[in-house]
């Protein structure tokens, strides 16, 4: 099915600005489809203004679908009759009461011509089921005449209204709450749903004939700062406006929408939506993910700790051998303690490791410092991992460095140089220096040094792959590891 945007773009002649603002119009018609119970079809006009394409379709969640097909790519050619070619020459609203049927269904249709800096842009065909009509109650009466409204506004330019800041996903609909408001604020019809959600607030009485703004101001406790009037502003209903009500442990989320005709205020509505639920969740959220952040602080410093009393302890031993191997242990837990550093400061388990591998780099600087003057450096971008798999790799990049630093430059001077390299996700990273090599016939795989035992072990458990051999670029060593980015299974 093509997007609004490649019919727009192909069959239309269209500027960019109509093009935002039909995408506009798009972003925001579930509320009139859903307030005329109707499925509505966006009509768009060929080059040639004899045929029309429809480049969007929305149903309603309050009611039935008229069109059971789905018609986006479509197209219709001109007729007299056809009430998307009248509407759209015309520049009025039009409709028909026939009932035709489409599939079976009995559907009453209307054309609502959309209107940009005086041209007509487009048309919305609106299609409402007519199965099993009835005497409609008040709340579809309150919602189909505010419809036909907000349908006259949507021809007249003044629907949708740019500029609204609106979070789509969390704002509120017309089934989770629909308040209608005369021209001084007063409440003409609240729904069940509305009315249960100011119960929440605190609500004893009733809605209707109440001024919503002094009301809701009233349900709220005292404050214990100077009085705000922004909520009492947003209810009046002047102008488009998003709130969110907070009233002990509950919240609700209000969107307040004039409705206008020509120059006149007809009042406006108001969607209310109770998020006390949502608001919960997210406090619970962002303890359980301070408390985690929390635990991989409190780990960091415990690691950064033993590092310290290894490092106390190699200073006290004259043995070269066990020196060495403190150092190396003091080695391996301060790289796993730079990966719990970086996670105490996310917000999610997921780590930046290019800041690991830099204090990993750090680190093994450092440590040769007293050999000989290394420098070391990352070329290119780990990008970002699990954290588990932050933890194996900052042990082996750290193990094939310091191998780097001890063994291939010994007490010379040199560079080490690791190069990340992400491929069909995978990730490569190569371990390079410029010192004296390995020996002629070395195998690393019969080798019996602990650094590279654990290479190869922490490498099979992420399902990768390891080699060691002569830098292909000149003097010196060159390490490959090859991994999945995925976790293992």
């Amino acid at each position: 099915m093509p997007s609004m945007s490649e019919i727009i773009a192909e069959h239309t002649p269209l500027s960019d600005g109509d093009h935002q603002w039909l995408k506009l119009v798009v972003s925001e018609w579930q509320l009139l489809a859903d307030l005329s119970f109707s499925d509505l079809v966006l009509w768009v006009a060929d080059v040639d203004e004899n045929v029309f394409w429809a480049a969007a379709q929305i149903r309603p969640t309050t009611g039935p679908t008229a069109l059971v097909d789905d018609v986006v790519g479509d197209l219709i050619a001109y007729s007299p009759e056809h009430l998307v070619s009248e509407a759209f020459l015309s520049g009025q609203l039009t409709r028909t009461s026939e009932a035709k049927l489409q599939a079976g269904i009995p559907v009453d249709v209307h054309a609502v011509p959309v209107r940009r800096d005086g041209r007509i842009i487009a048309v919305v065909e609106q299609h409402t089921s007519q199965l099993g009509v009835r005497a409609p109650s008040s709340l579809e009466q309150a919602y189909l005449a505010t419809a036909a409204e907000l349908a006259d506004m949507l021809s007249s330019q003044k629907f949708p209204i740019p500029g609204e800041s609106l979070d789509r996903a969390l704002a509120p609909r017309v089934g989770d709450g629909f308040i209608r408001l005369d021209d001084a604020g007063m409440v003409e019809y609240a729904s069940p749903n509305a009315l249960s959600a100011y119960r929440r607030l605190g609500l004893i009485g009733d809605l209707i004939d109440e001024n919503l703004a002094a009301l809701t101001v009233d349900l709220l406790p005292p404050p214990d700062g100077p009085v705000d009037d922004s909520l009492e502003s947003v209810l009046s209903g002047r102008t488009a406006r998003v709130a969110e009500v907070v009233a002990g442990d509950a919240h609700l989320l209000i969107r307040v929408l004039p409705l206008t005709r020509e120059r006149e205020r007809l009042g406006a509505i108001v969607l209310c939506r109770d998020v006390t639920d949502l608001r919960s969740r997210e406090r619970e959220l962002v303890t359980k993910d301070a408390t985690i952040r929390e635990i991989h602080h409190r780990v960091k410093n415990n690691l950064q700790t033993v590092a310290a009393l290894l490092r106390m302890q190699a200073r006290r031993i004259s043995s070269p051998e066990a020196k060495i191997a403190l150092n190396d242990a003091m080695s391996r837990v301060a790289s796993i303690a730079i990966v719990h550093e970086t996670l105490s400061q996310a917000f999610d388990e997921e780590v930046e490791f290019d800041r690991v591998a830099d204090g990993l780099l750090r680190m093994v600087g450092d440590v040769a410092a007293a050999a000989g003057s290394v420098a070391t450096q990352r070329v290119g971008s780990f990008g970002v991992v699990s954290a588990g798999l932050a933890t194996n790799l900052s042990m082996v990049v750290t193990e094939l460095c310091q191998n780097a630093v001890e063994h291939g430059l010994a007490d010379t001077s040199g560079e080490v140089r690791v190069v990340p390299t992400r491929y069909d996700g995978r990730l490569m990273v190569e371990i390079v220096d410029n010192g004296r090599g390995l020996p002629e016939e070395f195998d690393w795989r019969k080798s019996g040094s602990l650094g590279l035992s654990i290479v190869s072990t922490l490498v099979a458990e992420l399902k990768g792959s390891v080699d060691l051999g002569p830098n292909p670029a000149g003097a010196g060593t060159r390490a490959v590891i090859d991994i999945p980015l995925a976790a293992p299974v």
